[in-house]
C-alpha cells in the first residue's frame, strides 16, 4: 500500500494524547517493546517526556506562531521517516482505504477517475453500478461533484467526493465530446464490491487466463469461482495467472490463492518478527481445484508483496513457471493497530519467507549510505536456495522469472501519444461520432481518422536519433571539429526528418493495438479493454507457448 499523507483535525492537546496513545498501542499490542527489557522501557518513558517538553516549548514560545497540528504531524512524520516506507500513520479520513483493502468494499458510484489531457476524467466505469446505469462513460470530463467545482483538484480529492454512505445521493456534472451543454446526473451511492479477479476466460485452446489485480478479502474465492466457471466451459489444459501490476494486499488472501493449486498441507509462507506471536507458519488447508494442471504466472516490477508470496511459493514448490520480469522485492509484513480518535498505525512487524526459506526483500531499510540512500544486498552476497526439485534460486531482490520476457518497446512516437492522452481523447470523440455503428476493431478507416486527428492536434515528437545528433553537435563545437563534421550532421538530420515522416507506418502495429484497447473500453467496458490488451501481449504469448509445449514446460520445472 502506498504511503498515505496524514491530515489532522484535532486540537494540539488532542494530538499529544494521540501520540501517547500510539506509544501505548505499541506497548500493548507489540511491535517494538519487550516488557522484560526494563532499560528499554525507561528509555521510552524518558524520550516521551523530552519529546513532550520540546513540543510544548516550541508551540508556546517560538518567535513566530506555530500551528500545533502541523508541528505534531512533522514530529510523527519525522519518526516514521527513519523506518521503512510501509510504516505509516493513517488518520480517520484515510481509514476508508484500509477498509477497502480488508473488506474489498466501499460506498461509491462505480467509476475510476484520473487526469487526462489537463482535466479530470472518468477512466473506467464499473459494470452494474449507478454511474453505468445512468449513462456515464469513459472520457467524460468532471466539472462538478456534490456541489463542489472540480477545477484543479487532485484525483484523490475528487474520488473522496464521489464516495460516501450507500444510499446517499451525489450530483455529478460532466462535459462530453459531441455534446454542447454540460450534462447533470443524480447518482445513488452503492456498496461497491471491488473485483480482485478483473478478467477470466480461455485465451487459447484449453488455456485458461486469470487476471488478479489485488489481494483483498475475497481474492481466493474469486479465483475459485473463475476456475469453476472455466471448468463448466470446457477442459482446462493449462492456466495463466496474471499478477502483473498487482501491488499486493492481505497475506491470508495470498495463501488462499496458492491453495487452489498445491496439495493440502503444503508450506506456503512463514513470517518471523521481533515478538514470538509474529512467528507464524501458513499451510494450505484445502484440497486444490487444479492439483496438476500446468500453470504459468506472469510477473513484472509492479508485482509486489502478496503477489510475490504467490509467485514465490508456486516457484519454490515447482508448481508453476514464472514468466515476465523480476518482481518488486517487498518481503515485509504490516499490522494495523488502532489509535485514538479513529486513527490507525500501520507498522511493519515481521518479514516473510517463501517455502525454500528465502526472503525476497530487496531494500535494506536498516542501513543507508553516506548519501542517505537505502542499501541493497549485492549479488555476490545473495545466498543460494533450492526449490523442492532442486532448482537454484537466490534470496533478496524479488522473484526472478524462470523465463524472462519483456514487453516490446512501443517507440518514442507511441510514448508521446500516450503521454498526451491522445489515444484516450480520440477514442472518446470517435465512438461518440459513430454511435450505433458496428465497430469490431481498428481498421484502415479508423487508422486514417486517427492520423488526421494527430494532424489537427499538431502532434510532434522527438526520435531518439534527434537527441543523439544534438549531443554530437555539442561535442563537435567543444572539440573544434572541421566544417565537414557539421555538414555531415546536417545531412544526417535531413535524412532523419524524412524518415520521421514515415513514423506512423513504422509504429502502426503499436498504434493499432493502443487504439483498439481504448475503443473497446468505450464499447464493451473494462472487459473489452482487457480482451483487446491480450491480443498482442508478449509475456502472455510466451506463457501460452510454454503451456502448449509440455516437454519444455516439464524440463524447466526439473521433472
Amino acid at each position: 500500500m502506498k504511503k498515505m499523507s496524514a491530515r489532522w483535525n484535532m486540537a494540539g492537546r488532542g494530538k499529544w494524547l494521540l501520540l501517547a496513545a500510539a506509544f501505548g498501542a505499541v506497548l500493548l499490542c507489540g511491535g517494538f517493546i519487550l516488557l522484560p527489557d526494563t532499560d528499554l522501557y525507561l528509555k521510552i518513558n524518558k524520550s516521551i517526556d523530552v519529546f513532550g517538553r520540546v513540543y510544548r516549548e516550541i508551540t508556546v514560545n517560538y518567535v513566530d506562531e506555530i500551528d500545533p497540528e502541523k508541528f505534531m504531524q512533522a514530529g510523527i512524520d519525522g519518526m516514521l521517516g527513519t523506518l521503512d516506507p510501509y510504516t505509516v500513520y493513517i488518520d480517520k479520513e484515510e481509514g476508508d482505504e484500509v477498509d477497502l483493502l480488508t473488506t474489498g468494499k466501499y460506498g461509491g458510484i462505480g467509476v475510476t477517475i484520473g487526469a487526462r489531457d489537463g482535466a479530470l476524467k472518468v477512466i473506467t466505469v464499473m459494470d452494474g453500478y449507478s454511474a453505468q446505469r445512468a449513462g456515464i462513460i469513459p472520457g467524460d470530463k468532471l466539472i462538478e461533484v456534490g456541489g463542489v467545482t472540480v477545477g484543479a483538484k487532485k484525483p484523490d480529492e475528487v474520488r473522496s467526493l464521489t464516495r460516501g454512505e450507500p444510499g446517499t445521493e451525489v450530483k455529478v456534472v460532466i462535459e462530453r465530446d459531441g455534446v454542447k451543454k454540460p450534462m447533470e446526473f443524480v447518482l445513488i451511492r452503492e456498496e461497491i464490491q471491488v473485483k480482485n479477479v478483473t478478467y477470466s476466460g480461455f485465451v487459447g485452446d484449453g488455456i485458461g487466463y486469470i487476471r488478479l489485480e489485488r489481494f483483498s478479502r475475497r481474492a481466493g474465492e474469486e479465483v475459485r469461482q473463475a476456475i469453476t466457471d472455466m471448468k463448466l466451459q470446457g477442459e482446462i489444459k493449462g492456466v495463466v495467472l496474471d499478477l502483473r501490476g498487482n501491488p499486493g494486499g492481505l497475506l491470508d488472501a495470498a495463501v488462499e490463492v496458492v491453495s487452489k493449486f498445491v496439495p493440502r498441507g503444503s508450506l506456503i509462507v512463514t513470517t518471523k518478527g521481533r515478538k514470538p506471536e509474529s512467528d507464524k507458519t501458513y499451510l494450505s488447508t484445502e484440497d486444490p481445484l487444479l492439483p496438476s494442471t500446468p500453470l504459468v504466472v506472469l510477473t513484472d516490477r509492479g508485482s509486489a508483496s502478496a503477489s510475490e508470496i504467490v509467485a514465490g511459493a508456486l516457484q519454490d514448490l515447482d508448481r508453476a513457471l514464472i514468466v515476465g520480469t523480476r518482481t518488486f522485492g517487498k518481503g515485509l509484513v504490516q499490522t494495523i493497530l488502532p489509535l485514538n480518535f479513529g486513527a490507525q498505525l500501520k507498522i511493519t512487524t515481521a518479514r516473510y519467507y517463501i517455502p525454500s526459506g528465502r526472503s525476497i526483500q530487496e531494500i535494506d531499510y536498516r542501513h543507508r549510505d553516506r548519501n542517505g540512500i537505502f542499501a541493497t544486498v549485492p549479488d555476490s552476497l545473495r545466498r543460494e536456495f533450492k526449490t523442492s526439485r532442486g532448482r537454484k534460486e537466490f534470496e533478496y531482490g524479488g522473484i526472478t522469472p524462470d523465463s524472462v520476457v519483456t514487453d516490446e518497446d512501443e517507440g518514442p512516437m507511441v510514448r508521446e501519444i500516450m503521454k498526451r492522452a491522445l489515444f484516450f481523447k480520440f477514442a472518446n470523440s470517435y465512438v461518440a461520432e459513430h454511435k450505433g455503428e458496428n465497430i469490431t476493431g481498428v481498421d484502415g478507416t479508423i487508422l486514417s481518422a486517427f492520423r488526421a486527428f494527430l494532424d489537427r492536434e499538431k502532434f510532434d515528437y522527438q526520435e531518439e536519433m534527434e537527441g543523439k545528433i544534438t549531443d554530437l553537435r555539442q561535442v563537435a563545437e567543444r572539440s573544434h571539429y572541421t566544417k565537414d563534421v557539421s555538414e555531415t550532421l546536417d545531412r544526417l538530420e535531413l535524412t532523419l526528418q524524412k524518415e520521421k515522416t514515415h513514423g506512423f507506418e513504422r509504429y502502426s502495429d503499436h498504434i493499432t493495438n493502443e487504439l483498439n484497447i481504448e475503443i473497446m473500453a468505450r464499447l464493451k467496458g473494462d472487459r473489452g479493454r482487457i480482451e483487446a490488451s491480450l491480443r498482442e501481449d508478449p509475456p502472455l504469448l510466451a506463457g501460452e507457448g510454454l503451456l502448449k509445449e509440455r516437454k519444455t514446460y516439464t524440463k524447466k520445472l526439473g521433472f
